[in-house]
């Protein structure tokens, strides 16, 4: 067996869960089994090599230069890598090489930029349960970010999806899944640890350790035994899989669940807040339309406010505040965005300069980002000067802290434009080192040197064609072609013989490519010592740099919203602690965008604990029931996040949670019926609401027969209303008309439908919402608008007609005397309304306008009225 077999087995024996690569020269080599599986997963040639007398084993390699790319197929496949370099660096000695696992890559544990999303956090979570409590800890060592929490285990799975961790921590001991009751969309890579890492004592140990303090109440966590077991998970995985110095984690934060909504993971899919429409696309998604950041760390930011809608009042009101003043000022918004714009990724430029990682491009980022922010302090300072503008000027101005020392260190050291690699002379700034100056004027003058022994060796030797040229085997050489050879001085020692000539060498070009070389070779030591230095006293500052990153994060979010405020017209929403909803022209800000301006007809809605607690809302299908009561759990949501609204007022009492049921959808996996699903998800919202809550049911009890499904929904009403544990804010929407007549027994329960104008065979939905009950669902209409086949279609109005018969009327009948029975005598009407009639610009009224107002005239002359 080789030194080099015998070397490998070592190393994988402490890695036998991960794929080891193993760097020889160019390559990062896989061996044995890992061989045969980076074979099938990467696709690449499987070959042999030989480790020893009649020992030959199978190997695949990748090129070093494009690890990442196969890096990225293998994690996402859910493989571990172990990256094995080597630490010293070959000789003409017959010493092996050096080498060990400097880290072990998993899907919570990624640096590398082209494998992260700069717009999400990479974060690795760990869980530890104990009877009805759990502990939560997740970090992301591209920024630093720690945080714990000690939660209810119920509450436990919509934490989980709110932070969307590429990876979890468990104890291998522990049966159950921290995984359970999330959407089966989720699929977390779930990495079973041993006991000994969530051990209390460890784990306390290793925080205290790690930060040197003496206790853990200065992160709040001392008395949180779970949370702070779930902290020193994480702090013993990174210490086994970041080889490179102490774990990349800044400061320990200490949340409670408490202090935000809790979103489940239904609701997340049902409002679409990351992503939307049948395949789950993130374009069409509530953030999407909200995103107008301008940096990845704004981005991450909103990302995580979204998930975690507030609870305070005061801290809602300081976050509008923040959106006001860009939203106010034109020219402050547009010159924020030019200086954000000019912002790179600081978080992870942070989080690679603490690891070691960082190049010399990204620390002129650092310090192209400092700068900028520092003139945009400046701005919002000279804002918060104005009476107009108050104090958001000056306190969002506070956050952007100048860090004049890092950005004179990194000017002063790091060249204006580095070029080549590390160790090669072009990153470090001239005048920064006079050593490495004058050895890099050594080694720049090896041209000049070259050029005039060629020109004094060709007068001495009478030789015009003479040439000196350098080769990695040979070094420096003078080559004299075969019809000179007669004139070469004796001086000359011959070391190659070519086809056409020979190659000799002389003591003076020998002495000089010595020093030539010993000067490269220092250049490239001293290069890379000057870095490392340089990175480390930077690294000092990454507290400093984070802090500043999460303040640009801030005003990012800020400025962003104000600019898709002012774009599609949203206003400042009222947040206060009353148990009201009140939003007037509410619009649902996705569809609206998808439709363009003017395509949406905005509603009004009024919700209160106190009179109108739940709607039950009727129409038909496609006439845009679900988007509304979607709107207002959303326009809810987004004044919670600290958002701008769309609608022309708003006024908002702060809902502890909100319920989504919409949607029909079925869970295989687990035996379970769309009936079941709906059902589990119903029971769920019954059971987890309060008062304060707001929920959103959409078609309760459709996936069973009629009489069970409305005999379900007509209860889960009154449960809602009647139970003094509930008696929250519902919107019910519903093709069961027979539940209109809850209206009339419970006093809680307004009744409003979704109108339509019907012309004969033809419907068109308007899209407003009306007060009163609907008594048709015009389901054949829309069959027809989907384009089944006219027979299909005739048939079911002939059955629709049959099923109607024994109350008393057909289909046939009903849309005869449907429109009769509303029609109005025109010549009839009162005087101001033939007034207003009058009034109207016939000839500039598009048919949808015309048909609205047509609908408002016919309303008024009722006495009716709208939402």
């Amino acid at each position: 067996m080789t030194p080099i077999r015998r070397q490998y087995l070592k190393i994988k024996h402490s890695y036998p869960d991960a794929i080891l690569l193993f760097r020889l020269g160019d390559f990062y080599e896989t061996f044995d089994d890992d061989a045969h599986l980076a074979a099938r997963e990467l696709e690449i040639a499987l070959t042999s090599r030989s480790m020893g007398k009649n020992l030959k084993v199978p190997m695949a390699g990748v090129p070093a230069h494009a690890l990442e790319s196969y890096l990225s197929r293998l994690i996402k496949k859910g493989h571990k890598v172990a990256i094995c370099e080597q630490l010293t660096t070959p000789t003409s000695s017959r010493a092996i090489v050096e080498r060990d696992v400097v880290r072990v890559i998993t899907p919570g544990t990624l640096v590398e930029s082209g494998l992260l999303d700069v717009k999400a956090n990479n974060y690795l979570a760990a869980v530890v349960v104990e009877s009805d409590l759990a502990g939560l800890a997740y970090a992301d060592i591209t920024t630093g970010e720690f945080a714990v929490t000690q939660l209810p285990a119920d509450r436990l799975a919509p934490e989980l999806e709110r932070i969307s961790p590429a990876e979890i921590l468990t104890p291998e001991t522990d049966e159950s899944s921290p995984t359970d009751g999330l959407s089966q969309q989720d699929n977390y890579a779930v990495s079973p640890q041993p006991g000994l890492s969530f051990d209390l004592a460890l784990a306390r140990d290793a925080l205290l350790s790690h930060y040197g303090i003496l206790s853990l109440e200065s992160f709040g966590c001392e008395n949180l035994p779970l949370a702070i077991r779930a902290a020193g998970a994480i702090l013993d995985y990174l210490g086994r899989t970041y080889k490179s110095g102490k774990p990349p984690v800044g400061p320990l934060s200490t949340y409670s669940t408490n202090d935000y909504m809790t979103l489940d993971a239904h609701t997340v899919r049902n409002l679409e807040l990351f992503q939307a429409g049948r395949w789950g696309s993130s374009a069409l998604s509530l953030l999407a339309t909200l995103d107008r950041t301008r940096t990845p760390m704004g981005a991450r930011l909103l990302r995580r406010w979204l998930g975690q809608p507030l609870l305070d009042v005061a801290a809602l009101e300081s976050r509008l505040d923040g959106v006001q003043l860009f939203h106010d000022d034109a020219f402050l918004r547009q010159a924020a965005a030019a200086d954000l714009s000019r912002i790179a990724d600081l978080e992870r430029i942070g989080g690679r300069l603490e690891s070691g990682n960082v190049t010399p491009r990204e620390l002129l980022a650092l310090k192209d980002g400092i700068n900028a922010a520092a003139e945009l302090a400046g701005r919002l300072s000279e804002s918060g000067n104005s009476p107009a503008d108050g104090p958001a000027g000056l306190q969002l101005a506070r956050l952007l802290t100048p860090l004049p020392d890092v950005t004179a260190l990194i000017d002063e050291a790091v060249a204006p434009e580095p070029s080549g690699s590390l160790g090669e002379g072009g990153i470090i700034r001239p005048g920064f080192s006079p050593e490495l100056d004058r050895l890099k004027t050594l080694a720049s003058d090896s041209r000049r040197f070259i050029a005039d022994l060629e020109r004094q060796e060709r007068e001495r030797a009478g030789i015009r064609n003479l040439k000196i040229g350098y080769n990695q085997v040979f070094g420096y050489y003078i080559e004299v072609s075969k019809s000179n050879l007669a004139q070469v001085p004796p001086d000359y020692v011959r070391r190659q013989t070519l086809a056409n000539g020979e190659r000799y060498v002389i003591p003076q070009l020998k002495e000089y490519e010595a020093q030539v070389l010993a000067a490269r070779e220092q250049i490239e030591e001293l290069e890379v010592d000057l870095y490392r230095r340089l990175c480390r006293q930077l690294a000092e500052s990454v507290d400093a740099v984070n802090r500043l990153a999460h303040g640009i994060a801030q005003v990012d979010v800020f400025a962003g919203l104000s600019e898709v405020a002012v774009r599609n017209g949203y206003v400042r929403p009222q947040v206060n602690n009353s148990s009201v909803i009140a939003i007037k022209d509410g619009r649902h800000p996705v569809v609206e965008q998808t439709l363009g301006a003017g395509g949406y007809v905005p509603n009004d809605v009024y919700l209160s604990n106190d009179d109108a607690r739940i709607i039950v809302l009727t129409g038909p299908n496609m006439a845009g029931k679900s988007t509304f009561i979607r709107q207002v759990a959303i326009i809810t949501l987004m004044a919670q996040v600290g958002s701008f609204v769309p609608a022309a007022e708003a006024v908002i009492g702060l809902a502890d949670r909100i319920f989504s049921r919409v949607g029909l959808q079925d869970d295989l996996t687990t035996g379970q019926s769309t009936f079941m699903v709906e059902m589990v998800e119903t029971a769920a919202i019954l059971n987890q609401a309060t008062p304060r809550s707001l929920v959103v049911l959409d078609e309760i009890g459709r996936g069973t027969s009629t009489y069970d499904g409305l005999s379900i929904a007509r209860a889960v009403i009154e449960h809602l209303h009647n139970d003094p544990r509930l008696s929250c804010k519902c919107l019910f929407a519903t093709h069961y008309h027979e539940l209109t007549e809850l209206a009339q027994t419970l006093p809680g329960v307004r009744n409003f439908n979704v109108a339509v104008v019907e012309e004969g065979s033809d419907v068109v939905f308007l899209h407003r919402i009306a007060p009163g009950g609907a008594d048709r669902s015009y389901g054949v209409h829309v069959a027809r608008l989907a384009g089944l086949p006219p027979g299909v279609v005739n048939r079911a109005w002939e059955v629709l007609g049959d099923l109607e018969k024994p109350s008393g009327k057909s289909a046939k009948k009903a849309r005869s005397r449907g429109p009769a029975a509303m029609q109005l005598p025109l010549l009839d009407a009162s005087q101001p309304l033939l007034d207003e009639i009058l009034k109207v610009d016939v000839s500039n009224l598009t048919p949808l306008e015309a048909i609205n107002k047509l609908y408002e005239l016919q309303e008024k002359a009722r006495g009716g009225n709208s939402v």
